[in-house]
């Protein structure tokens, strides 16, 4: 699906990064009896995947308390008026309670107006990003000025779950333990992206539009085990084929390229910067040879933030624009890709940045 924009602006891109870190090396340390039994070497887990490090939230928080602070920063930087926010939406897999909706105590806690509309939204890895398109659309239809789409990502439980049931399953081969693999590369963090309607942009950051593709013949490639789990008790599990999800997903993106390009009307050369998912580093190499791009132009934040679920792009963009990544003038590829399969690539002209420092 198609998608142009004349009248919105990206304004902000906001994070919040937690403070605990935990390496690659203490995961393997707390595996070691699985390592020992399966007599795997020390190093794995950060060779397969060239993640080193991911941080944690503290134990029992809600992904509401960090949502409220990383709009809030969103909004702080933007100076904007609250009363312009007429939509909140909350696009992490994490939330609070099955009901109500984590967007309404973000909203309670933001001290947003009555009128601003309030819904989560859930699709693994792109939440945030189908957030950024609903907004848009109706800004570019008159209906509000602003939005925030915002979200937060804890990794605690389903890290610790998976270590418990490696170590405890006597039953697991080399072979097994490979749908395990990708849950240890979880991270936590939280993101927030303010859009606004060109009169009250102060940065002229225009999204151009994008393109929305979805392949659901391999929607079975990555599953949780507990499907109602919510909250900060949550003990989750996740199963995960890698290989065939990240061959899968980067062919629905080479799909996909060539008619987001004509979509925004620039050629593969245009794009002078990329922020992308974060899965590990054979998916970042593989998807810039199919698409043929320069990795150079890219910003990557996996090997010391690991994949941070729907939160992993908008997390680096705030980063990489924080860092100088992204200059003037500059045509911003946003390429999102999350299990199900779906796409979302969105682009935008980007004019001006507005930052805070985070790390």
């Amino acid at each position: 699906m198609p998608m142009k924009y004349e009248n919105v602006c990206l304004e902000v891109f906001a994070c919040t990064v937690p403070e605990e870190v935990v390496t690659s090396a203490a995961i393997e340390a707390r595996l070691a009896p699985l390592y020992s039994r399966l007599r795997l070497p020390e190093g794995r887990l950060e060779l397969m995947t060239g993640i080193a490090q991911r941080r944690f939230w503290p134990p029992g928080m809600l992904p509401s308390e960090k949502s409220v602070q990383t709009a809030e920063k969103a909004i702080r930087l933007a100076s904007l008026d609250k009363g312009h926010i007429g939509a909140l939406v909350h696009g992490s897999v994490c939330r609070d309670y099955l009901e109500p909706a984590t967007a309404s105590g973000v909203h309670h806690g933001l001290g947003l107006s009555r009128e601003c509309m309030v819904y989560d939204v859930s699709n693994a890895c792109l939440g945030l990003l189908n957030g950024v398109v609903q907004i848009a659309n109706m800004i570019e239809l008159g209906q509000i000025r602003a939005g925030v789409a915002v979200g937060t990502e804890s990794s605690r439980s389903l890290v610790e779950t998976t270590i418990r049931q490696l170590n405890a399953d006597l039953s697991l081969t080399r072979k097994t333990i490979k749908q395990a693999v990708a849950s240890l590369t979880i991270g936590s963090g939280s993101a927030a992206i303010l859009l606004t309607d060109r009169e009250l942009s102060r940065t002229g950051n225009r999204l151009v539009g994008g393109l929305a593709r979805a392949n659901s013949d391999f929607c079975h490639l990555c599953r949780s085990d507990q499907q109602d789990a919510a909250g900060a008790d949550m003990k989750p599990l996740m199963y995960t084929d890698s290989e065939t999800l990240m061959r899968e997903g980067v062919r629905t993106a080479r799909l996909a390229f060539p008619e987001f390009l004509d979509t925004v009307g620039w050629d593969a050369g245009d794009v002078d910067k990329t922020f992308c998912h974060q899965v590990g580093r054979a998916h970042h190499r593989l998807l810039f040879e199919t698409l043929d791009l320069n990795r150079a132009i890219d910003y990557s934040t996996v090997e010391f933030l690991g994949n941070t679920g729907s939160v992993a792009l908008p997390m680096t963009a705030a980063l990489g624009i924080e860092s100088g990544h992204v200059n003037n003038s500059d045509h911003l590829a946003l390429l999102g890709i999350g299990s199900g399969i779906n796409v979302v690539m969105l682009g935008v002209d980007w004019q001006c940045s507005l930052v805070e420092k985070v790390i």
